[in-house]
């Protein structure tokens, strides 16, 4: 799966170059239709032509990002993927119980983090050790909580609630609670 921060840095730079194509038009527009003298129209094809270009640059740039998204082909197709793990997660009383104390995970391996509230709306978020996320989930009790994901990097990461549960919630963390580690049999 692509990381995260690839997408998000190729999204960032994307959509960057999109909306300063959509001010240049509009700047140039306004220049030409507030400047003195005859010369202030713009011809109704050529602005047409502009706004189509921007439509379809728009529309395609939206097809081509939604394929980079690491997540969306495994959620699409996920009642044909076996989980190789499952972790059982509860939440009760702003605490997170693992099954063990660290999770460990093989690089490649799918992984499915089935998570139960018994109390409150939480969250379960997963981060680096630079504290961006890898991603997060919104777990509401009384309802499956669960996401499948698949490491392709060795890393450290912690557990952190991703919702404002009270005052209580703030503490929600688990420091260096998953580790995937990639070995010569997990890579094959």
């Amino acid at each position: 799966m692509i990381d995260s921060t690839v997408v998000l840095n190729g999204q960032t730079l994307a959509y960057t170059c999109y909306c300063l194509a959509i001010l240049l038009v509009m700047g140039w527009f306004g220049y030409k239709i507030t400047r003195p003298g005859k010369d202030n129209k713009v011809a109704n094809a050529l602005f047409y032509s502009f706004t189509a270009m921007l439509v379809a640059l728009g529309v395609s740039l939206h097809i081509v990002t939604f394929n980079t998204i690491p997540w969306a082909s495994m959620d699409l197709n996920r009642a044909e993927i076996k989980a190789d793990k499952i972790f059982n997660i509860s939440i009760e009383k702003h605490k997170f119980s693992l099954p063990e104390t660290t999770l460990n995970i093989n690089c490649n391996e799918k992984v499915l983090f089935s998570v139960l509230s018994n109390d409150l709306t939480y969250g379960f978020g997963l981060f680096r050790q630079d504290n961006s996320m890898v991603f997060q989930m919104q777990v509401v009790p009384g309802h499956p909580n669960d996401i499948l994901w698949q490491f392709d990097k060795p890393g450290i990461y912690t557990i952190r609630s991703t919702e404002y549960s009270g005052p209580a919630g703030v503490d929600m963390t688990m420091k260096d609670a998953v580790i995937v580690t990639c070995n010569e049999t997990a890579t094959n």
